[in-house]
């Protein structure tokens, strides 16, 4: 049965956003929330020719593109013009500057995971630069928040969405449990690897393990499923190389075996960090964020539930 308390144990580190799935994080000092997670997350998706998603899981050289936007972007009340854009870089290639106005071409039948349906269309420019860059037939696409929902598992959380996450709106991970880690490896990994949205600091390694229900400046955020993670935390994101040792060393103390002992399923997953949503981002528009709807690096974690080991945590 979960434990109701109310203790600040820990504060936020870090806040990341991924405008790009699979591409480089921007590290900020706060952002604001909407009804998909933090503002510009995942918004892009780079697409092959049948309109799948790609990903670092199958073009590690991912890794590398870095995408850069305006530091007023992440205010609360910023809103982008023709003069805005969302700045791409990568080893030889030239800056690709797509702008944050949304385009007026559609692209059908795009996919990722489980979740079709259409997306806006980048054009030719973004296309030949990712094309070029990967070496097969790519486009860049963002998601169409007027027209597309794309629903959470609802097995999980109940009337939740995401723009190309791969599941949940928020991932929550700890520097405890990267240190915890690095301790058993021969070259310590940076938090990059997990690709979290919120790093906190000050806790138990993996705390958040056991984290149902928690409050970050007002906000109530709900811990919904623990991370199952696949090959990207063995991929370098700094030179794309894949190695080996981090998954061999999760799977030794972080599988589904030795954390839940009693389930039955997914039996070789290993998890590292909590999947998440925010109880007050039900109702948000995409684009609008409500008052006070902001993170900010150094805001104190108030633990609200808890469970008492992993193996009653949903997985």
């Amino acid at each position: 049965m979960a434990d109701e308390k109310e203790e600040g144990i820990s504060t936020v580190k870090s806040i990341l956003v991924y405008p790009i799935k699979s591409c480089r994080g921007i590290s900020v000092p706060q952002a604001p929330i909407t009804s998909t997670g933090f503002k510009w997350d995942r918004q892009w998706m780079i697409v092959n020719s049948k309109g799948r998603a790609i990903t670092q899981r199958v073009e590690p050289k991912l890794a590398l593109v870095k995408v850069f936007l305006p530091d007023e972007a992440f205010y609360e009340d910023w809103q982008s013009d023709s003069n805005s854009f969302l700045e791409v870089k990568a080893p030889g290639m030239d800056v690709l500057n797509v702008p944050l106005t949304k385009p007026l071409k559609n692209s059908d039948n795009v996919s990722v995971w489980e979740w079709c349906g259409s997306a806006m269309d980048e054009g030719a420019r973004a296309a030949e630069w990712f094309s070029t860059y990967l070496g097969k037939s790519s486009r860049l696409v963002r998601f169409d928040s007027d027209s597309q929902v794309r629903p959470v598992d609802p097995n999980y959380a109940h009337g939740y969405k995401v723009m190309f996450s791969d599941g949940y709106p928020f991932l929550l991970a700890s520097q405890g449990s990267l240190n915890d880690l690095n301790s058993l490896l021969k070259e310590p990994v940076p938090i990059d690897r997990f690709r979290p949205n919120i790093l906190v600091d000050g806790c138990f390694p993996f705390s958040e393990d056991l984290w149902t229900e928690i409050r970050i400046n007002k906000l109530t955020f709900q811990g919904v499923k623990l991370c199952s993670r696949c090959k990207v935390p063995s991929i370098d994101q700094e030179t794309a190389v894949v190695g080996s040792e981090v998954s061999e060393t999760l799977l030794n103390y972080r599988s589904n075996e030795v954390l839940r002992p009693n389930s039955k399923r997914q039996k070789g997953r290993v998890y590292f960090g909590q999947n998440m949503v925010c109880k007050d981002s039900l109702g948000l528009g995409v684009e609008n964020t409500g008052d006070s709807m902001i993170l900010k690096v150094g805001d104190p974690v108030f633990i609200l539930k808890m469970v008492s080991s992993p193996d009653d945590a949903p997985a």
